[in-house]
Order: C-alpha cells, then sequence, then structure tokens
C-alpha cells in the first residue's frame, strides 16, 4: 500500500491541484493510503485579547471539519484510504513523526497556496552541512585574496622596471 502524506491550508486551491493527479476510476491499480494533514492559517497574536483559547480552538475544528468535507471525497474516489490529522505545532516535526508511523518511503505532498512575500514552513529538516563540504567554502575567501595580492606584485614588478 502506497502512503502518501498530504499537506494542505487552503481547500479550493488543494483540490485544483489535486484534480489532474488522483484517479477517478473506482478500481485503482494498487490501495493509496492518504494522511492529509490540514494546517490552519495563523491568528495574529493580537486577536488573543479578544478571543479565548478554546474560542480559537473550536474554530480551528470547525476549520478543519470544512476542510476534511471538501478534500476527502476527492481522495476517496478511487476507493483509497483517508486519515485525517490536524497539524499543531512545528510541521517538521510533524512530517518527522508521520514518516515513522506509517514508514519512511511515504511520499510527502506539499499542497500549501503559496502566499507572495511570505515563505511557508518547510516540511521537512534543512540537511545538515558536513564538515568536509563546508571547508571548501571557507577557503574561497582566502584563496581570491591570494589571487588579487598575486595580481599585485605582478603590476608591481612590471611598473617598477
Amino acid at each position: 500500500m502506497e502512503t502518501i502524506i498530504l499537506f494542505v491550508d487552503d481547500a479550493a486551491y488543494a483540490r485544483d491541484q489535486l484534480r489532474q493527479h488522483v484517479p477517478t476510476d473506482p478500481a485503482p491499480t494498487g490501495e493509496v493510503h492518504w494522511v492529509l494533514v490540514a494546517c490552519a492559517p495563523r491568528m495574529t497574536h493580537r486577536i488573543s485579547k479578544w478571543v479565548s483559547h478554546s474560542a480559537r480552538e473550536n474554530w480551528r475544528a470547525k476549520w478543519f471539519a470544512k476542510t476534511q468535507e471538501q478534500i476527502v471525497p476527492l481522495l476517496s474516489l478511487a476507493g483509497s484510504q483517508v486519515t485525517p490529522v490536524l497539524a499543531k505545532g512545528p510541521l517538521n516535526e510533524l512530517t518527522r513523526e508521520l514518516k515513522l508511523r506509517h514508514g519512511a518511503a511515504a511520499t510527502v505532498v506539499d499542497a500549501r497556496r503559496p502566499k507572495v512575500g511570505v515563505p511557508l514552513e518547510p516540511l521537512a529538516p534543512a540537511p545538515a552541512a558536513s564538515p568536509s563540504a563546508s571547508a571548501p567554502a571557507r577557503w574561497k575567501g582566502a584563496l581570491g585574496g591570494m589571487g588579487g595580492i598575486g595580481a599585485l606584485f605582478v603590476l608591481a614588478l612590471q611598473f617598477g622596471e
């Protein structure tokens, strides 16, 4: 069974993105397990003055239910299994936990709406640079400086004669 972890923050945008990728025939060639991760929009820090924590959680639950109503029917058209998850906390940690739970071979699909001027939160931690890979970058400035000094010596010798 193939497992696909799908991150969504806007149901309409995700439906448009998925229509070209989800098979519509009722007899799928292989079983697919969709893990639908709904990323609720963030509320500003100023809203905490006016809205209680329980009211915010109720709003997130209603948003999650509405998102499920719009996306789950599309994913289950081909008889696939769908497991909805509401994202809380950093997405890279949630991705790691879901890959541990559903297998490291699970495919991660990002169907979140891109926002102008706002970078999306990464779904996986950035790979750490190995010490051997960063060593040449350390020497680039020194080598460039030595080349510049060498050019100055050549010019000084040429004009000094």
